[in-house]
């Protein structure tokens, strides 16, 4: 048999296994199983205090989740929470508290009203859409991150946030579908949705043309005819190609360009954080089992 000649490439060496972390919170790659849907994986999956009690387990106590909302919104800003929830949630997860996405809107205003109640702390951070197109939307959604921490009226000693990490001396873990996974993370994606989306349907008030109301900003058919008819407004995103095309080609080729870059400085910034991190107490990434 003819042996194949290896491909010179990056090769991964395996995650070291971190003391005091339980098996199933190492860090994997998420993949999603054969004939599921990944909206399918994530209905299932269950959102309770694990991460926190695994956290807990080695000595943290005052455990932020940490969560952003808008960050493929065309209109307005990227919003993120930070929440600190106290080491019983049962109510809350009884009540069904989960990802903000596979919430109804009478849900989540619902639990977001239980949150605010039952939380020790939560703060709300907001980066608009010119400082969006100032630093780039992944920059952008770890800075309203990091402004929700700091909003937060009490210290953390622990930040377990949504397959990010963020500029702060605070311990974090990055977990990967977190709001899926983590109360406290859920909790925060309910707070920061519906911030989010009371503050875009103030906003189809002032710009009635383009039906925020209904598709909160984001990239709709909807939105994107009501771009076409009226033209961007100065809450548009410049940097994002749909909205960049109304001003000229040069804008529109910044753009895609930019996109393209986003992904490669995200995943070179974290590679670079995990090997800064990888050996520091308290620094982990968790996700979902193979």
């Amino acid at each position: 048999m003819k042996q194949r000649t290896p491909v010179a490439g990056k090769v991964t060496a395996r995650p070291k296994a971190k003391p005091g972390v339980p098996a199933e919170f190492r860090r994997k790659r998420p993949m999603v199983p054969a004939g599921r849907t990944k909206e399918q994986m994530l209905r299932e999956a269950v959102c309770s205090d694990a991460p926190e009690e695994a956290l807990r387990y080695r000595g943290f106590a005052s455990i932020a989740g940490i969560d952003e909302v808008g960050r493929g919104a065309l209109f307005g800003p990227v919003v993120a929470a930070a929440v600190i929830l106290p080491r019983r949630t049962t109510r809350l997860q009884r009540l069904g508290l989960r990802d903000s996405k596979q919430l109804s809107r009478a849900e989540r205003e619902r639990l977001d009203r239980e949150v605010r109640k039952a939380a020790l702390a939560f703060g709300i951070g907001e980066v608009n859409a010119a400082g969006i197109d100032r630093i780039n939307i992944y920059q952008a959604s770890r800075l309203a991150m990091r402004l929700a921490v700091d909003a937060l009226t009490m210290a953390p000693d622990h930040l377990l946030i949504d397959a990010l990490r963020i500029d702060h001396a605070c311990a974090q873990t990055k977990i990967i579908y977190g709001d899926s996974l983590s109360i406290s993370i859920a909790a925060a994606s309910v707070i920061a949705k519906v911030h989010r989306d009371a503050m875009m349907r103030e906003l189809d008030i002032q710009f009635p043309q383009y039906g925020l109301a209904s598709h909160k900003g984001y990239a709709t058919p909807e939105h994107r005819a009501a771009l076409q008819e009226h033209g961007p407004c100065e809450l548009h995103r410049r940097s994002f190609a749909p909205v960049a095309k109304f001003y000229g080609v040069e804008a529109l080729r910044l753009a895609l360009e930019n996109e393209e870059r986003l992904e490669e400085e995200a995943l070179r910034e974290d590679d670079a954080l995990d090997v800064i991190l990888d050996d520091a107490p308290g620094e982990d990434e968790i996700c979902l089992e193979d």
